[in-house]
């Protein structure tokens, strides 16, 4: 599907940067059919899309998981929380055959239903002593390598301590992958912590390519 913020994107790449519509469709990941058809309206209008119909009851095994995975996002940074679509794709190497609509959707309802609950006022301060502790967690980012869109699998470590963290970016998850990333950390941090902290991760088997 192309959105309004794709649509303005390919309207100004195309028609102000003088750039091709098949160059233009490339960097955007759309097809030059579905670009052409939208330049050559007159005016640049909001896409519509027919409702799809989803098929009740294939994303009810995972409706659990993905509760789990967002109360745990609930409680990290902005800039850490896992995209709806890194959700989508994780339930996706569990089995789940449905659409990405479905997923969107209860997302959408468990995080309007938090937002609506009642707040609490007590809370549970967290302090870790220094060389306790470690977290680690994977996030999926996308960048502009060689000219080409690659998505990249992002391994995030952070000592729990002091806040201080190190990124390493993959092609791919795996366990090698997993392990490079420790010894990277580790090396760089200039230790071992005591522990690691980790959330339900479910690293495939696969070869790794550290960028």
């Amino acid at each position: 599907m192309i959105n309004v913020g794709t649509l303005s994107k390919l309207r100004r790449l195309v028609l102000r940067d003088n750039v091709s519509v098949r160059e233009a469709a490339r960097r955007l990941n759309i097809s030059r059919n579905t670009a052409k058809k939208y330049l050559d309206q007159p005016e640049m209008a909001e896409p519509r899309y027919a409702k799809r119909q989803s098929v009740p009851g294939l994303l009810d095994p995972y409706k659990e998981q993905l509760s789990q995975w967002l109360k745990a996002d609930s409680h990290r940074t902005r800039r850490d929380r896992r995209t709806i679509d890194a959700h989508y794709q994780a339930i996706r190497a569990m089995g789940y055959s449905g659409g990405k609509i479905m997923v969107y959707s209860f997302c959408r309802q468990w995080k309007d239903e938090q937002a609506q609950s009642p707040k609490g006022n007590g809370f549970v301060p967290l302090s870790f002593e220094p060389g306790e502790a470690f977290q680690f967690d994977w996030s999926t980012e996308y960048l502009v390598i060689g000219g080409l869109h690659r998505r990249l699998e992002v391994a995030h470590i952070k000592l729990a301590a002091s806040r201080a963290y190190l990124l390493v970016a993959y092609y791919a998850q795996a366990h090698e992958m997993l392990f490079d990333a420790h010894a990277r950390a580790f090396a760089v941090f200039g230790g071992v912590p005591r522990r690691g902290i980790y959330d339900n991760m479910k690293t495939p088997h696969g070869p790794a390519q550290a960028l």
